[in-house]
């Protein structure tokens, strides 16, 4: 039986829609909410019902209805950490993200799923959600007493890609070990052990390779220093960090084909920045390798820069004697939450109970240093 799955992702000025037919994508849209439209809303809490009936406009365009969708799956932002896989959407869910505290409209994407699923009968579900931490002990420590790295990664493309390259090579994903590194506006690079995902740069807190316009690792004292003597505010260190950083800060633009043309053009600093962001994603790739103790059966490079041959070819020559290089170009998290969807219809993936538990909260060990994000 062929499902169709409604997926959705609400974004800071857009939600995504898209309907599924098994594989085949019948109708996929990107709604811009205008800024004058957001400005009506205090907190993105407040845009509930405007999502909601964003998203049932869009469907309505192309002739669909909630009545006619068996699932409904999407981007479920603000359920704290928790093992991968699939949760099934309750009321505990939606009471969770809703009360946690972070002011995006990606908390919004579980409350909108349950209202359809509420309204349908139909079951709602949170894919591979994006607070989504299976680090290993040894990934978390830092030599900062109580600053511990945490998993904050493209989850849902992470694992829907690392899922296709193991079915490419006759293996489910719980078999194989792969390194994939998602390269968008943000950079991550995630080892995945027999269906866990253990080790990973963390893309909001700034670590990790350079990214299209963000900062990764640099050396600390240096920032501390310009933020002490007030050179640059923390408001605009951060930006760094997170925004303005990177490709955009280093180059003036984040766009994979603008700096294609400034090196078509003979421009030598261009050159040697995008091929310094090829470099540092392939010794990441490397330092996973070796997280895995060699044992890699693929890496896989996705997200919209993998579109681009020169910065694919100048991670692949570096990389390819760990494992061989698969390469899927662009974003799949809508059909990694429709799939999602189908395995839990079909029973193929256990569906989960959330319970608001965190997967990590703090070393309990004696000595261990307390979490000063606690």
């Amino acid at each position: 039986m062929a499902y169709r799955i409604l997926t959705l992702s609400p974004g800071s000025t857009s939600t995504k829609v898209a309907v599924f037919e098994g594989e085949k994508c019948l109708m996929r849209a990107n709604v811009t909410h205008p800024a004058e439209e957001l400005a009506r809303f205090e907190r993105a809490v407040d845009q509930l019902d405007y999502r909601v009936q964003t998203v049932l406009d869009e469907l309505a365009k192309a002739h669909f209805s909630p009545s006619d969708i068996d699932a409904f799956s999407g981007y479920c932002g603000g359920m704290g950490p928790t093992r991968g896989g699939i949760f099934a959407i309750d009321q505990t869910v939606c009471d969770h993200v809703l009360n946690c505290g972070m002011n995006h409209p990606a908390i919004l994407g579980a409350p909108i799923l349950y209202r359809f699923a509420q309204d349908t009968g139909k079951p709602a579900f949170a894919v591979n959600q994006p607070d989504t931490d299976e680090l290993d002990d040894v990934a978390r420590i830092t030599g900062y007493p109580g600053v511990y790295r945490k998993s904050h990664v493209h989850c849902l493309n992470q694992k829907e890609c690392a899922i296709r390259f193991a079915q490419s090579i006759g293996k489910a994903y719980d078999e194989v070990n792969v390194i994939v590194a998602h390269v968008g506006g943000g950079l991550s690079v995630a080892a995945h052990r027999h269906g866990w995902m253990v080790d990973t740069n963390d893309v909001l807190e700034g670590s990790g390779p350079f990214a299209p316009n963000r900062s990764g690792d640099v050396p600390l004292k240096p920032v501390v220093a310009l933020v002490a003597d007030g050179t640059e505010s923390k408001a605009e260190a951060m930006a760094r960090i997170g925004k303005t950083g990177g490709l955009k800060g280093l180059l003036g633009t984040d766009d994979a084909r603008a700096i294609d043309q400034m090196i078509a053009d003979g421009d030598p600093w261009a050159t040697v920045v995008y091929d310094a962001m090829a470099y540092q994603t392939a010794k990441a790739i490397g330092g996973f390798a070796a997280a895995l103790e060699g044992a890699v059966d693929g890496i896989v490079l996705t997200g919209g820069v993998s579109h681009d041959p020169i910065f694919v070819n100048a991670v692949r020559r570096r990389v390819q004697w760990i494992a061989p290089v698969a390469v899927y170009a662009g974003d799949f998290e809508m059909e990694g939450a429709a799939a999602g969807a189908v395995r839990a219809l079909d029973g193929t993936e256990s569906v989960m109970t959330y319970t608001g538990e965190p997967s990590w909260d703090g070393f309990k060990l004696s000595g261990a240093p307390r979490d000063v994000e606690e």
